[in-house]
């Protein structure tokens, strides 16, 4: 399962976004720190289900299809507040960096109003500029990752050097246990626009750089501007946008999706995740303080940004940043079902590029194995292993043995 970072200073709503995401019940509150231990939770990213398409009736079995909507499951952590020279041990330092070893990609919660310091204590509204949290964090974590090369860089780069090894494969050794593949180093070396050919004489400078284009690659971060159901947010949010770039960045009030999706949880209004709107259905049974909680959102939040952000950003970090697409596999082409007569009964999150025999790994080790060819379900034409996958496609894998 792909897992996602909900990184920040402390008290910028990491963890009401995880909440909200995931309907998990992580401890909040308006103090630094609160989160000490990383918190988990499964959210799901929303795709259009085949099942409209193929005027058939799904029966998911990994995921949920609600009115065509498929959602389809994602790991994400929620980890400690990350303060300035974090990669030093401040803070909860290094501690807060580890736990993101394993994470596929990021999503930076910023507070959007403006009120917080760089410890993330209060401040008036407005004070402070959040461009300096997103520089500071990749920072962070670019030093973090240079402070973990560096330690055995010289043996790295000597026999890069002298026997003519290639850095992208050595580094990937000593770089697995951070889900950093030799073809993220590749990548990396080539925008680095180094010396390739003499990395011993490489300076601190330089491996910094080097580490930067790594965590660009390995571990990118999409840009959550939160809080902007509090009016003072949107200008900066604007700013932000500016700043960075409107494509990296998305408007976010994680309490307001929390809200809408307690309620929804007790029946009292229905809304989907991702949704431009909500319908009440019980009003007698909304307190008070949700009913004007209710008419904020709708006017500060919904009216002017469409959504929430937090459905759209998960998507975008698994569509737009990861590159993943959407395949069913099935057993039954003629009624695109498993053995059990499940109906279109999973959805698999699959990076863009795989093949089919790929496909049949995830699925099951044996049949990646004993694979013959894989069946396109759809036209009912055979493919080759090296099949190039395509998002929606629904694929039978045939192997020796009857799997």
């Amino acid at each position: 399962m792909v897992l996602v970072g909900i990184v920040g200073k402390p008290s910028s709503g990491k963890t009401t976004f995880l909440n909200a995401a995931c309907l998990t019940d992580a401890k909040t509150a308006p103090y630094p720190f609160t989160t000490v231990k990383p918190n988990h939770g499964v959210s799901y990213v929303r795709v259009n289900c085949v099942c409209k398409e193929l005027g058939v009736e799904d029966n998911p079995q990994n995921s949920v299809c609600i009115d065509g909507v498929r959602r389809i499951p994602v790991e994400v952590l929620d980890v400690a507040g990350l303060v300035p020279d974090a990669w030093k041990g401040k803070g909860l330092g290094n501690k807060f960096l580890d736990d993101l070893r394993n994470a596929d990609a990021l999503i930076h919660v910023v507070d959007a109003t403006g009120s917080l310091n760089a410890e993330g204590e209060q401040i008036e509204l407005g004070e402070w500029d959040p461009l300096t949290d997103v520089e500071f964090l990749e920072h962070e974590i670019s030093m973090w990752l240079s402070e973990i090369i560096q330690r055995d860089w010289a043996r790295i780069a000597r026999r890069g050097e002298t026997e003519r090894e290639s850095l992208a494969e050595l580094l990937s050794e000593k770089l697995s246990g951070l889900k950093i593949t030799q073809a993220h180093l590749t990548e990396a070396l080539k925008k680095s626009g180094l010396n390739l050919s003499q990395p011993t004489k490489w300076n601190n400078d330089e491996l910094i750089s080097f580490a930067h284009h790594i965590r660009e690659v390995a571990k990118p971060i999409v840009l959550a501007a939160n809080k902007v159901d509090i009016p003072v947010a949107l200008q900066k949010f604007e700013q932000l946008q500016l700043k960075v770039g409107p494509e990296n960045v998305l408007a976010v009030s994680s309490f307001g999706e929390l809200i809408l999706r307690r309620l929804a949880e007790k029946e009292l209004i229905t809304y989907t995740p991702g949704d431009p709107n909500f319908e009440t259905l019980k009003e007698a049974g909304i307190q008070d303080n949700y009913k004007k909680a209710l008419q904020t959102i709708k006017k500060n939040v919904l009216a002017i940004f469409g959504s929430t952000g937090v459905q759209a950003t998960l998507n975008k970090v698994i569509f737009d940043v990861l590159d993943v697409i959407v395949v069913y596999p099935v057993a039954d082409t003629s009624k695109f079902a498993d053995n059990d007569g499940n109906v279109l009964p999973d959805a698999y999150l699959v990076p863009r590029g795989s093949t089919a025999r790929d496909l049949a790994k995830m699925v099951h080790e044996d049949l990646a194995e004993t694979f013959i060819h894989a069946i396109d379900a759809r036209r009912n034409r055979r493919l080759a292993e090296d099949y190039i996958l395509q998002n929606a496609d629904i694929i039978k894998i045939v192997a020796a043995g009857g799997r």
